[in-house]
């Protein structure tokens, strides 16, 4: 089997430590020959990883893409807005695109880059990780195994967890519609790849209602100040002082050991001398009601499918855990998928519950619930020729997207009710 050269662009906390760490892992596989980021830091971090120690660096994708031709494939990770210039520029270089989700916000660029993806004969797969972790394709088993019956209703909910929100969508890079996407597509076009890929169906149409409701000036406690640590008033009961939830939080704070994500968003050696350095000078101490944000912090989407199958789905921030929790109603069972819990649970009508515990798998379950490593072997099988089932194509991602932008649309519109077909079209 020959050995697949990947160049990446973006050492984010996806392109570095999800794709270039699994990739240091698989050195009969693939090796990486190029990386490129703006931040010296993360370049040389990213090159003490086991096999990328004589990746050539750039300081921007734009650098990497002027060059001739350095690898076989690219993997995209660079800020919303930014991925359909570097796929389309990567496309016309003669590379394979794994691109990171969502692909963008405009509707017209992901119509642009389907288009050079025929004209070139390129391969994109998008990065819904989720559909290649263990505990979704044990749903999708089920629910194709017929045990549920014929589908009839769905109700999900995306917890986000207060903490998520305050770090990445008040805080953080995501904070702003304009400048990255919508909250719906940023989060969920996941979860709205998995109700197409699980189902097998198409939506027809789709509500959706949501707001800003919190993170505001008008909802700040009184005595809030600017920044947590610039003498705040409120800080001893805000659960989102910048202090509690990258100090002391025992699932999140450096002082309980915890220096992965969300602290190595802050600092790429994160200690409590460079976190307090970083809430202190940096966007991720300000007070969450005084931040440049725009993107709702809790939304409910309603769709049609085809065959009258219903589904509703939340998405909300005011949640104390993470995860993912779902219904899924059929005619002759249910089924509940709990991620958090790591749990499934089909009970058939009248019948006795069968559980399968995902929890007993840790090594099945790093990771996106173990989708990230699995997505970047199977993409290396379709570059070598083979045609995964639940590979996440271009196309296939398109309808995710689709969805997540009519959600937006029905929203902004006040719960109008959007059809998709005029997406498709």
């Amino acid at each position: 089997m020959s050995i697949t050269t990947i160049a990446i662009i973006g050492l984010g906390s996806r392109g570095k430590d999800a794709y270039a760490e699994a990739l240091s892992h698989m050195p009969g596989r693939a090796k990486v020959v190029a990386l490129a980021d703006p931040d010296a830091d993360k370049l040389k971090q990213a090159k003490t990883f086991p096999g990328l120690e004589d990746a050539v660096c750039y300081a921007s994708g734009e650098d990497l893409l002027a060059q001739p031709k350095l690898a076989d494939a690219v993997i995209i990770c660079t800020q919303d807005r930014q991925h359909v210039p570097h796929a389309i520029a990567a496309m016309e270089k003669g590379y394979d695109v794994l691109l990171e989700k969502p692909i963008s916000p405009d509707l017209q660029e992901c119509k642009d880059i389907l288009s050079v993806s025929r004209k070139t004969g390129r391969k994109v797969v998008v990065c819904h990780v989720l559909r290649y972790s263990p505990f979704f394709r044990k749903i999708y088993e089920i629910l194709r195994g017929g045990t549920l019956g014929r589908l009839m209703t769905i109700q999900g909910i995306e917890n986000v967890c207060y903490w998520h929100q305050a770090h990445s969508f008040v805080r953080g890079n995501w904070r702003s519609s304009t400048e990255t996407s919508p909250m719906f597509l940023a989060k969920c076009c996941h979860d709205m790849d998995l109700m197409v890929w699980l189902t097998g169906k198409k939506c027809l149409r789709v509500s959706s209602f949501g707001s800003l409701g919190q993170f505001k000036p008008e909802n700040a406690p009184e005595g809030a100040a600017l920044r947590c640590l610039d003498g705040c008033k409120a800080r001893e009961n805000c659960p989102y002082d910048a202090e509690k939830i990258y100090l002391t939080n025992k699932s999140t704070g450096v002082l309980h050991g915890k220096t992965g994500w969300p602290c190595n968003i802050l600092s790429l050696n994160p200690t409590e001398e460079t976190i307090r350095k970083a809430i202190t000078e940096g966007p991720y101490g300000r007070c969450v009601y005084f931040c440049d944000n725009d993107v709702v912090d809790h939304q409910v989407v309603n769709l049609e499918m085809e065959d009258g199958l219903t589904i509703n789905f939340t998405m909300s921030a005011f949640t104390a855990g993470g995860g993912r929790y779902t219904n899924f109603m059929g005619t002759h069972g249910n089924m509940i998928a709990d991620l958090d819990k790591k749990l499934i649970t089909v009970t058939p009508f009248g019948g006795e519950a069968q559980v399968f515990d995902f929890a007993i798998r840790k090594d099945e379950m790093v990771g996106h619930a173990g989708g990230d490593s699995v997505l970047i072997a199977e993409f290396l099988d379709y570059l070598a020729g083979a045609h995964p089932d639940s590979i996440t194509t271009l196309e296939d991602s398109m309808e995710s997207h689709f969805i997540a932008m009519a959600a937006e649309e029905s929203r902004v519109g006040c719960g109008a009710v959007v059809e998709m077909a005029g997406y498709r079209e």
